[in-house]
């Protein structure tokens, strides 16, 4: 597992808002890079004929309603359009199936190293090998009423199929610049009194003239790797601050210690009704078109949710998938993680299906659940066109 798993988004970004990205038409692929044909992708999904592929890994097609045509299910990796895309800038050698299944230590016969819980070496999923094991999120300040927390976690409970549950939220506070963090956790769980409230200060930038604060990810990083649960297979701590790694960033979106199984995001950035900068990192206003408190929400919703589940299967060992457009795309800034789809590609959706060991269909009626309850319409169809032709 590498030390600093790959964030969803560029670490030096120059160009991190949606509404000022400027897009051309065709910009060629990193130099070196070369888009796989049909042929690579099949083999990238662990499958060499095509009679061999079974359904559920199938591309297929499905009547598009909105379009009104049909189209594919999983589409090849577009073509970049922005020098700033995440293909234009990175040469990346993918993963497919197999590197994954000899490459990934949640498989692996051996214990993964610093990990305290219970581990059967002849199990065949990583649900098997680790029975203890959970997906931990824990709330890092305070959300306003645009998102509940518990969304995400459930979201990322079907999404993932692994067992997901919050950590008791951790307090920020932030005083001209300052940020403490406060973990009051020790004192819940022994009844112990006030004065026993663990306060810890934040490495952090603060600009006076605008008001704004951003949070070193380093710090975060830390702390975290003294809270994580003993059965815990990872930590990822989510917070409505901006975040930022060197002096030169304008932002990060967050960061991962792989080896430590923690990580940290920001949503901030993800807010449809703000505006950043591309020359300052304290630069950000609100939108000139408002919009509606539900259409925020839903938007911000979506939008969090991928984030979540992409960083997490990062420190479960999947890489960024350069074969389809899938929820696994590496984006080099917010408008091109905005356009990926929530879905995973059939060679993604292949290695968490060995990963865990869930039933695919289950899955799909699962995540239809949740996309109805909160009305993501564009994949609550997808998901239901899915299905359909996974009956057949």
């Amino acid at each position: 597992m590498p030390k600093r798993a790959k964030t969803r988004d560029s670490s030096s970004h120059h160009d991190n808002s949606p509404i000022s990205t400027k897009r051309v038409r065709y910009v060629p692929f990193a130099r070196g890079f070369k888009p796989r044909n049909e042929n690579a992708r099949m083999r990238a999904a662990g499958y060499n004929m095509l009679r061999d592929v079974p359904l559920e890994y199938s591309v297929g097609t499905y009547w598009n309603q909105s379009l009104s045509m049909f189209q594919e299910f999983f589409n090849p990796v577009p073509h970049p359009t922005c020098q700033d895309d995440w293909l234009a800038q990175y040469d990346e050698d993918g993963q497919t199936f197999k590197q994954f299944l000899e490459e990934n230590p949640w498989l692996s016969s051996r214990k993964i190293r610093n990990i305290r819980q219970k581990f059967n070496s002849k199990g065949t999923t990583i649900c098997q090998k680790y029975p203890q094991g959970k997906v931990y999120i824990l709330q890092l300040g305070k959300f306003d009423q645009c998102i509940k927390f518990s969304d995400l976690v459930d979201y990322a409970s079907c999404f993932l199929c692994l067992p997901v549950s919050p950590l008791p939220p951790l307090d920020l506070e932030v005083t001209d610049g300052n940020v403490i963090l406060v973990d009051d956790s020790i004192s819940r769980s022994n009844n112990r009194q006030q004065n026993h409230i663990r306060r810890t200060k934040l490495n952090a930038r603060y600009n006076a003239k605008a008001g704004h604060v951003q949070l070193r990810v380093d710090s975060v990083l830390k702390i975290l790797q003294q809270l994580i649960p003993a059965d815990a297979l990872c930590l990822i701590a989510l917070t409505t601050l901006d975040l930022y790694g060197d002096a030169s960033d304008l932002f990060v979106a967050g960061m991962a210690s792989g080896n430590q199984r923690v990580a940290v995001f920001s949503l901030l950035r993800y807010d449809p009704t703000l505006v950043f900068s591309k020359e300052h990192w304290y630069d950000l206003q609100t939108a000139s078109k408002p919009m509606q408190l539900e259409a925020k929400s839903s938007l911000l919703l979506q939008r969090s949710c991928k984030l979540v589940v992409h960083e997490v299967m990062h420190l479960l060992g999947v890489d960024h998938c350069i074969f389809y457009t899938c929820c696994m795309n590496g984006s080099g800034h917010l408008a091109e993680d905005f356009h990926q789809p929530m879905h995973l590609c059939p060679v993604d959706l292949h290695k968490m299906h060995k990963l865990v060991g869930f039933d695919i269909r289950d899955r799909y009626k699962m995540l239809l659940e949740f996309y109805n309850k909160h009305s993501f319409k564009e994949e609550a169809q997808w998901v239901q066109k899915r299905l359909e032709y996974l009956s057949k």
